[in-house]
């Protein structure tokens, strides 16, 4: 079904946007390369294929989206901060009577597409999914698997371990702009909503599965998953954990960009998510390992347009990743970019 399918990719020439247009191009598709840079587009159109086409629009000039956006089957935006372009490119994704997706790891961003698009979608019969990335979507989906045949549980926890965390300029923009709107604060999601705070964030130990075993992290570093999760299930209480050494490096100014290596333009980074889910007396357990979160989010975002075209939906509107599609079956699919399990 993707076989002539042009989606849009806004934010092409991004880290995050060039795995993105490498995995459709793999899979099929034709992207169409968009973003506010003119000349940056045209160079990764000549490095990526000849005859892609290139169509820069500033994300505050609605005609320009427009014309993006004309003929596509889809747009999938890779751009930052997304408290900036969420909103625009949603419009003119509505517009254009076609789905969006994004990789938009702002705890607040995605709670405001959300928030203000839920019943414009819905009215329009038209599919939003923000967060359709490592961060937010792929821990929704592993929630999702875990609870399985559970319609509630008491609290979820999600411990990211990350072997090292060397930032994107992109992600340093979106961090700089989520501090901004929070005031110095911290955001944390207990008793069924964010709160915000400005306690110390505790470190203690959390027990990966083997071959990472038990690692320090920092609690309460609070991911896009505190959206995501709760935005379709019933769990109050929604925790994410960090690994020291990840959130020592993204806290240092200085730490560089990711540096490929190997011919998928990979970092060294290697990941394993552990997710927990408890209920009563009951506890059930999904796990997640790969390599590069920048890289791995680009199957992620393209198998879920892939399956919003091929109609392996269970709603129009405003939804996060575990709620629209079915959990086990895409976490299968990402195999071998992301291996799965799930313990019940």
């Amino acid at each position: 079904m993707s076989a002539g399918h042009t989606v849009v990719v806004f934010g092409a020439y991004g880290h995050t946007g060039r795995f993105v247009v490498a995995e459709l191009l793999e899979r099929g598709f034709v992207p169409v390369l968009s973003g506010r840079d003119a000349g940056k587009l045209r160079a990764l159109a000549a490095a990526s294929r000849p005859g892609l086409d290139v169509r820069p629009a500033p994300v505050d000039d609605p005609a320009a989206l427009d014309r993006a956006l004309a003929g596509a089957a889809a747009v999938i935006n890779c751009a930052g901060p997304f408290a900036t372009t969420a909103a625009p490119v949603i419009e003119a994704a509505l517009r254009a009577g076609i789905p969006y997706v994004d990789v938009a790891a702002e705890i607040e961003a995605n709670a405001d597409t959300f928030a203000n698009f839920a019943d414009r979608a819905r009215a329009a019969g038209t599919v939003v999914v923000p967060a359709m990335a490592f961060y937010g979507g792929l821990g929704d989906l592993l929630v999702t698997a875990a609870m399985g045949d559970w319609t509630a549980a008491d609290e979820v926890h999600i411990a990211y371990g990350l072997s090292g965390w060397h930032p994107t300029a992109g992600t340093r923009t979106a961090g700089r702009a989520a501090q901004s709107r929070r005031d110095g604060r911290r955001v944390r999601y207990r008793n069924g909503r964010l709160e915000y705070h400005q306690d110390d964030l505790p470190t203690l130990d959390w027990p990966f599965p083997d071959p990472m075993g038990t690692r320090a992290v920092v609690g309460e570093f609070t991911m896009a998953d505190v959206v995501t999760v709760p935005s379709h299930l019933s769990v109050p209480e929604v925790r994410t954990y960090m690994t020291t050494e990840a959130a020592g490096d993204l806290g240092t100014p200085d730490t560089p960009a990711p540096t490929a290596v190997d011919e998928r333009g990979r970092s060294a980074q290697t990941f394993l998510v552990d997710v927990v889910v408890r209920s009563g007396g009951s506890e059930r357990r999904a796990t997640a390992a790969g390599q590069d979160i920048y890289a791995v989010t680009a199957p992620l975002a393209v198998e879920a347009v892939q399956r919003i075209l091929d109609g392996r939906i269970r709603k129009a509107g405003v939804a996060s990743a575990g709620e629209i599609f079915d959990a086990p079956d895409f976490l299968d699919a990402l195999a071998p970019h992301i291996i799965c399990s799930t313990t019940k």
